[in-house]
């Protein structure tokens, strides 16, 4: 389906398409179709408004979000502290850090920045860096349908080294999505004699991506070590966990998201 959106020239209207099939807005219409069927239908109207209902409140809940992103988006475990020893010996190996999203203008800075999804990933990216000895690639363009600007790779190479004193080997600044990611960082990386990436992004887009830079990285006989971050410390659930929150809110959209891109193919 992504390469329909391609194909159709209509792949700005993702951000759109995205905005219509995730929460609240399939249960806000449950709630208008059931007070239209409210004269008619009135049992049927019922029905739907109180599903809308139901589905509104737990789809705040970090109780449904926390179970989502285990279910739909089955994030590995993180690299241990023997792993990352021996990564230290790894040789023509490159840690690839991929983007999330960026700020076109952060007031405060007076300049762009980083969402906080992508400085995350970041920081996680030079943690990883210093303790391997390993260069980093940062991949993220402009998303499809955003603000016109510099890329977040070119933010995340300036914040890289005036907030965090490391240069980034290589920045990849065209992608617009995971499955580009992919493509154009492989290339740049196999060009360079790298042989094995370290994939850092978050735990729920791992499955993702990694099915991406796989299917980039096999003609080419290349290795993938995956390095996850942002993972729940725990999956066991409290009495909040089922009070709609912000947070449970965004747990939701995002292991929803992830699946959909997987089955669009994005």
């Amino acid at each position: 389906m992504n390469e329909l959106f391609f194909t159709l020239g209509i792949e700005s209207w993702k951000p759109w398409v995205t905005a219509l099939v995730l929460p609240p807005l399939p249960f806000l219409v449950l709630v208008l179709v059931g007070a239209r069927l409210m004269f008619r239908r009135r049992l049927l109207a019922w029905f739907l408004i109180l599903l809308a209902v139901l589905g509104l409140w737990f789809s705040a809940t970090g109780a449904l979000g926390g179970t989502l992103i285990r279910a739909l988006t089955k994030p590995p475990s993180a690299l241990i502290e023997r792993e990352v020893a021996e990564l230290r010996k790894a040789p023509k190996t490159a840690i690839v850090v991929l983007g999330g999203g960026r700020r076109v203008l952060a007031p405060e800075y007076g300049v762009s920045s980083l969402n906080e999804r992508s400085l995350e990933r970041l920081r996680y990216g030079i943690w990883l860096a210093r303790g391997t000895q390993l260069p980093v690639l940062f991949s993220g363009g402009v998303g499809h349908g955003a603000a016109t600007g510099a890329s977040e790779a070119e933010i995340a190479a300036r914040i890289a080294e005036q907030e965090f004193g490391i240069k980034l080997r290589w920045t990849e600044g065209n992608s617009r999505d995971t499955r580009e990611n992919a493509r154009a960082s492989v290339a740049l990386l196999q060009a360079a004699g790298i042989e094995q990436v370290v994939l850092v992004t978050h735990g729920y887009h791992m499955t993702r991506a990694r099915a991406h830079f796989e299917r980039e990285m096999a003609p080419h006989g290349m290795k993938l070590v995956v390095a996850p971050m942002g993972l729940p410390a725990s999956s066991r659930l409290t009495a909040m966990d089922w009070i709609p929150t912000d947070t449970g809110f965004e747990l939701v959209r995002l292991a929803l998201r992830e699946w959909l891109g997987r089955v669009v193919g994005a």
